[in-house]
Order: structure tokens, then C-alpha cells, then sequence
């Protein structure tokens, strides 16, 4: 808590989702000053934003920051873990893995194919030319693997070789 606290410091405002890595159903919040939250409020109300009886989303985003916070390093984790495995595919560029969210473009016009295959394979990724793949509470490392093996097998049914270094041998 300590170093979320040190990096939020250097913010005027910050924004948690709880719905992504923290695994509640729905759900943000904004921190800021009073006069800031005061603007928010007045904004989002002139939007047509609010909800009634929202209680039980927010015991959702409640327990999911009693009892995931700390977890997140497990999707950090995965994420690394299919970024280095999808290391090596011939016609596949890996950006960035730097949370729980993997970037990787896509050469050629494949993307959509790809998605469809690895849909039909239960791996869900979005994007069209830079794919994203997010980590989260209900991806474990047989997920992750079965992801690496569903955009080699993708790749290797197109025709693309996988270099020798991401190969057989590897870890995944």
C-alpha cells in the first residue's frame, strides 16, 4: 500500500477499476481533492450518470481490494510468461507485457483469423493488427499455455516457422 501511495502522490487524481485485474463485476473510483470529486459528480450526474442501490457492487469492489491486491503480481506474472512464450513466432512482434496486459502485432492481415481460432480454442484476445491479452484472477498458467499453443498452432498451420529460439526445448 505503501508504494501505492508513493506513486499516486505525484497525481492530481487517479482512477481503479476494479473490474479488470482485481476481479469484481463492475466498478471504478476517481480520487482526487473535494473540489475535484465535486466536478466529477456535478459532470457525471449533467451525463446522466448514477446508479441506485449499488451496494452490492460495491461489496464486490470491496472484497476484491480486501482480498486481490496482492495477487496482481500472479497476473504480472502470467503475462510475462505468455509474453516469452509467444517470443519466436515468425510473423508475431511481442510490445509490451509490462502489467497484465500483452501487446503483440500481428504481420499481414491474420489478425481476425487469429482470433477466431484461438476463440474456437477458448483463448480470448481483442484487437484487429496489435492484439491485446489480458491476464486476470480466472487465467492460470495451463490458460496461458494453451494460449501459446493455440497462436503456434495458428502460426504453424499458415505455413509461418517458429524460430528455433522460442521451439521445442522451451518451457512452454
Amino acid at each position: 500500500m505503501d508504494s501505492a501511495r508513493r506513486i499516486t502522490s505525484l497525481f492530481d487524481s487517479v482512477s481503479v477499476c476494479f473490474s479488470k485485474g482485481l476481479g469484481a463485476p463492475v466498478g471504478s473510483v476517481l480520487c482526487g481533492s473535494r473540489e475535484l470529486i465535486a466536478r466529477a459528480h456535478r459532470i457525471r450526474k449533467m451525463a446522466g450518470g448514477g446508479m441506485r442501490q449499488v451496494g452490492l457492487l460495491a461489496a464486490a469492489a470491496s472484497y476484491a481490494l480486501d482480498h486481490h491486491v496482492e495477487r496482481l503480481a500472479d497476473d504480472h506474472a502470467m503475462a510475462q510468461r505468455l509474453a516469452q512464450g509467444l517470443q519466436g513466432i515468425n510473423g508475431l512482434t511481442v510490445r509490451s507485457a509490462q502489467t497484465n496486459i500483452v501487446f503483440v502485432d500481428v504481420a499481414g492481415d491474420c489478425s481476425p483469423a487469429l482470433l477466431a481460432f484461438l476463440k474456437a480454442r477458448g483463448v480470448l484476445a481483442t484487437g484487429l493488427i496489435g492484439l491485446r491479452f489480458v491476464t486476470h484472477l480466472d487465467v492460470d498458467a495451463a490458460g496461458i499455455d494453451r494460449a501459446i499453443q493455440g497462436v503456434r498452432a495458428f502460426f504453424a498451420q499458415q505455413g509461418g516457422a517458429v524460430a528455433s529460439a522460442g521451439a521445442a526445448g522451451g518451457p512452454y
